[in-house]
């Protein structure tokens, strides 16, 4: 196939074609983020108010929840403002099919990067050729952002387990993220705004994506104090000067260590000389897990009230009481990059993938919160 075709776009007018990034290639706004020295360079123009979504899994519900958030016209947004990466045909094949089933936009409204499936793929069977496919489609739509012809990403679910058949040994999606943008590390953290009033329930992960049995050894005072100083500044965002809570690793917050000594060993002591750094915010914790969230309930249900931000030590730590009270709201936004970037909180759902049951109301917060944040 040839380079033209691999990069052609629904429109007349396509995207220039995409070539090995370096730094005279990254806009200038984007550069002074990551480090590069632009002091030779004449001032970019201001970055398009456009979205790349990159489709996600194949065989997942990602091609459901994209066109069914974007079935809405506020997400839509204007022609041309939104990207979507993935397979033309595929794209234009499955509408066709789900028409009926579900509210679905027409693929045909938007500009579309066609990176075409190497092969046939069904619904809800993923394997080395969907994961090759969903790989491809991220660093298509990342390259879209950072050639600075998107200004945030979105991205649909995909199987880490399909990326490793394919060869692609990375935890998940934000690793690779950062690989592409040249930086150490990333963060993950959800955000979902409550319908009853202003009040954000926001969620940093210190570990993300490893075994429970890998967590007490991967954090420390360094990790925990990097973690907090990323959470609040996107709490500041919102709140000049938030309020901060630290959920503890072990039960009872250790118990003055019967229950475990990473508290009392380091953690304790990491938290009051972030305190001291930090005299405006108000941090409270370690806390106990098991009741560090009930005041979220409460907020969440009422509109105000909670904390501004929780910095949770594991994946499911924070996610469980995430999930349990905000599962169609959240919103995974990727912290440390140079571009915004966002994603359901969702999985592919292999299980109901095609049959036009998938709910899009999470892919709508996340092309929402790319649009507000962004």
């Amino acid at each position: 196939m040839s380079v033209r075709n691999l990069f052609q776009f629904t429109t007349t007018q396509p995207l220039r074609k995409l070539s090995p990034i370096t730094s005279k290639m990254v806009p200038s706004n984007i550069r002074r983020n990551i480090g590069h020295n632009d002091s030779e360079q004449a001032p970019s123009k201001p970055r398009p108010r456009r979205i790349a979504i990159a489709l996600g899994d194949p065989a997942g519900i990602g091609l459901e929840v994209t066109l069914g958030a974007l079935a809405d016209e506020a997400a839509a947004g204007r022609p041309g403002e939104v990207v979507l990466v993935g397979c033309r045909q595929w794209l234009i094949e499955s509408h066709r099919r789900l028409q009926g089933r579900c509210r679905l936009a027409d693929p045909a409204r938007f500009e579309i990067l066609d990176r075409p499936l190497p092969e046939p793929i069904n619904p809800g069977e993923s394997g080395a050729a969907a994961g090759a496919a969903s790989f491809d489609w991220l660093s298509e739509a990342t390259r879209l952002v950072l050639h600075g012809d998107c200004e945030a990403l979105v991205t649909a679910p995909i199987a880490k387990s399909s990326w490793h058949a394919a060869g692609h040994d990375y935890p998940g999606q934000t690793e690779r993220l950062a690989e592409l943008a040249g930086v150490p590390s990333a963060s993950m953290l959800f955000t979902a705004r409550s319908a009853a009033g202003p009040w954000r329930f926001n969620t940093l992960l210190a570990t993300s994506h490893i075994p429970l049995a890998a967590v007490s050894g991967q954090l420390n005072s360094q990790l925990v104090s990097d973690k907090l100083d990323v959470l609040l500044t996107f709490c500041q965002r919102f709140a000049p000067r938030p309020r901060l809570v630290v959920a503890a690793l072990n039960p009872h917050a250790g118990e003055a260590g019967r229950l475990g000594r990473e508290e009392q060993d380091w953690l304790l002591d990491c938290l009051e000389q972030w305190r001291r750094r930090h005299p405006d915010v108000r941090l409270e914790g370690p806390l106990p897990p098991d009741s560090c969230w009930l005041e979220a309930a409460s907020a969440w249900r009422t509109g105000s009230g909670g904390p501004d931000g929780y910095l949770a030590l594991y994946h499911d730590q924070g996610l469980i009481p995430l999930k349990l009270l905000a599962f169609d709201a959240a919103v995974n936004t990727t912290l440390g990059l140079p571009f915004l970037r966002t994603s359901p909180d969702h999985g592919t759902a292999f299980a109901i993938a095609g049959q036009g049951l998938a709910r899009a109301e999470s892919m709508a917060a996340a092309i929402a919160t790319a649009r507000e944040l962004g």
